[in-house]
């Protein structure tokens, strides 16, 4: 039995976004069956046979649904905390909300903004600097990509008090500040487990103390919202406690966009990706690359040379399935991280061995051609890879302006 034929149930797991125990229970009912690897007796996959199972689940596990466009029937006002290069606040604009003010910390990141916007109001600098009550029950929605932090707890105590120091508290402040009818935070799939789940408790709660329900949390794949890359953002909707308006989380798509239409002419964009300056692999990662086929990770070289280049690591656990991968043409890119040629996360050209390039980076996050990062290369890489896709960006606008026009039509 040839091993790199084979995958391991954490790897599997890992590749098809299912749980271990997932994967045993439809093993024990006969839906995807394991075979056993010889001598230690462990639940092994054929690689075909995952790769079959992934392609179909990317596409029928996906609702079929209309287009979700609708317009705002008055101007919506958005304010923005922790804006990044603006790919949260693009797809809001795309679909028809008016960002009147965004704050962002990064230098660079607000150079961004300002040359591709020169009409927004960026406010540059740290949010705990900032006053935002002059917009009071002036902005329909204040949205945020907050960073992930544990609170220190008091007690049982999960109030706002109890947040001062993390930037949720922030976030917090600014929507009571400004008294949004709905407030929206996004964040990592990592903050559903985060403090086994604490952390997410106590933001719900300071929500609740603040004057908002909050709809159960869900999260959304940015494969189904049009953008070819397998990301996964939190969303965190509260509705301010006098509004009795359901919302609706945007519906997925049924088509999968995938590598291909991200950097050649297509339904996404209308011409190939430009070209643009990009990070290089030392010439050791090349050489190593060099051998790994698409759609390939570490798992396909030679035995030696895996341990070679994995290290200590080749002995651990879980899947690893990042690790020295060349994305195929014809599936969604994994998620991008900050820095394309960084050590164990390896997002390799399809048919050149190199990371991609800036403007291939921003085309898998779906960013238009003529949205220009400032800086160096790493901190384009980094703004890029920070931001929210802008297609996923533009569902979540439609979903806040159906609830903010159910809203409206109320008064």
């Amino acid at each position: 039995m040839v091993m790199t034929k084979y995958l391991s149930l954490a790897e599997t797991a890992e590749l098809i976004g299912k749980s271990k125990e997932t994967l045993r229970r439809w093993d024990r009912e006969g839906k995807f069956s394991a075979v056993r690897e010889p001598i230690s007796n462990y639940r092994i996959y054929p690689k075909e046979q995952v790769e079959n199972l992934l392609s179909n689940y990317l596409d029928t596990d996906i609702q079929e649904t209309r287009s979700n466009t609708i317009k705002p029937q008055n101007e919506y006002s958005v304010l923005e905390l922790f804006a990044g290069a603006g790919g949260l606040a693009i797809g809001l604009e795309k679909a028809g909300l008016k960002c009147v003010a965004l704050n962002e910390i990064n230098k660079w990141a607000c150079q961004t903004l300002r040359s591709n916007r020169p009409n927004w109001e960026i406010l540059e600098g740290d949010v705990k600097e900032f006053d935002f009550t002059k917009f009071h029950n002036k902005v329909d929605v204040v949205t945020g990509g907050f960073p992930c932090q544990a609170f220190s707890y008091a007690g049982k105590q999960l109030g706002l008090a109890d947040a001062r120091g993390t930037l949720f508290y922030e976030f917090a402040r600014v929507v009571k500040e400004v008294n949004p009818p709905i407030c929206i935070g996004e964040n990592v799939r990592g903050l559903l487990s985060h403090e086994k789940g604490k952390t997410l408790e106590g933001m719900i709660s300071i929500l609740d103390e603040i004057g908002y329900n909050v709809m159960p949390v869900q999260v959304l794949k940015a494969i189904k919202y049009n953008v070819p890359q397998k990301r996964e953002r939190i969303i965190i909707v509260g509705i301010r406690k006098d509004i009795d308006i359901k919302y609706d989380y945007p519906k997925p798509y049924n088509h999968i966009y995938n590598l291909k239409d991200a950097l050649k002419k297509g339904d996404l964009y209308n011409c190939d990706v430009p070209n643009s300056d990009g990070a290089k692999y030392p010439d050791s990662k090349k050489e190593v690359l060099d051998l790994v086929p698409p759609k390939g990770y570490w798992r396909d070289l030679p035995i030696d040379i895996q341990k070679e280049f994995m290290g200590g690591s080749f002995y651990l656990g879980g899947g690893k399935t990042g690790i020295a991968r060349r994305i195929g043409w014809d599936e969604p890119c994994l998620t991008l991280t900050c820095s394309p040629a960084q050590k164990q996360t390896e997002r390799c050209h399809p048919e050149e061995t190199r990371p991609f390039t800036v403007r291939e980076y921003a085309r898998i996050q779906t960013f238009p051609d003529d949205w220009h990062f400032e800086g160096s290369v790493a901190q384009r890489y980094k703004q890029i890879g920070n931001a929210v896709p802008i297609n996923l960006g533009k569902e979540i606008g439609y979903s806040i302006i159906k609830f903010l026009n159910n809203y409206y039509d109320t008064l």
